[in-house]
């Protein structure tokens, strides 16, 4: 559920992240971000090469980070050299390889105007949800709320009577959202980078 106002707050639109000022992210810390750079002559085949990318209607930028739209898509992309035409896409051989070739392949397929598919590092619906009422449930008890009053804001539990809330599901919910916010707060938050990849950390 959304939670305007009451403790979650979603990501910065990108009109919001417009800004000259603003960062809008680390690219060795994030690998689905995709990497360009200059094709060497050797290596660039005559009539072979794709329209390039138009960075200067990026949607948002901030020195060599790019937010660039592309028939309705956006992909994040790193500038690497000056001059990137014709563009090729460094794949680093490190633990991130296959995050960074899938993110590669979405944006070839757009250039291609072929549908780049499903961005398996987009949060589900389901997951979002259970995130934010994990940082609301955190902001509670960082508040000195109880587990009791965390469930009566997350989930109106106001029925419930205290015999029948120290059994009840709810209460375990509760704690178990409320662990989940503490170790997002303890920089567990850097798992989301790699979703839905698991068994990997990103560099800090």
């Amino acid at each position: 559920m959304r939670s305007p106002g009451v403790g979650g707050y979603d990501f910065a639109s990108a009109a919001e992240t417009s800004s000259p000022n603003s960062v809008l992210w680390a690219a060795h810390a994030l690998p689905s971000v995709i990497a360009l750079t200059g094709l060497p002559a050797d290596l660039a085949g005559p009539g072979s090469q794709l329209s390039p990318l138009l960075l200067g209607s990026s949607v948002a930028a901030d020195g060599p980070e790019h937010l660039v739209a592309n028939h309705g898509n956006l992909f994040r992309v790193h500038v690497n050299d000056a001059t990137i035409e014709p563009s090729a896409v460094l794949l680093p051989l490190d633990q991130f390889f296959e995050i960074r070739a899938t993110a590669a392949i979405r944006i070839w397929r757009s250039l291609m105007d072929r549908s780049p598919g499903p961005n398996p590092a987009a949060l589900q619906t389901a997951r979002r949800d259970r995130l934010i009422l994990a940082l609301r449930a955190l902001d509670g008890r960082l508040d000195d709320a109880t587990y009791r009053e965390i469930a009566d804001a997350l989930f109106r539990d106001a029925g419930t009577s205290d015999r029948g809330w120290k059994s009840h599901d709810l209460r375990d919910r509760t704690i178990r959202l409320a662990r989940l916010g503490l170790g997002m707060m303890r920089s567990g938050y850097r798992r989301l980078l790699l979703y839905p990849y698991r068994g990997q950390s990103p560099a800090s």
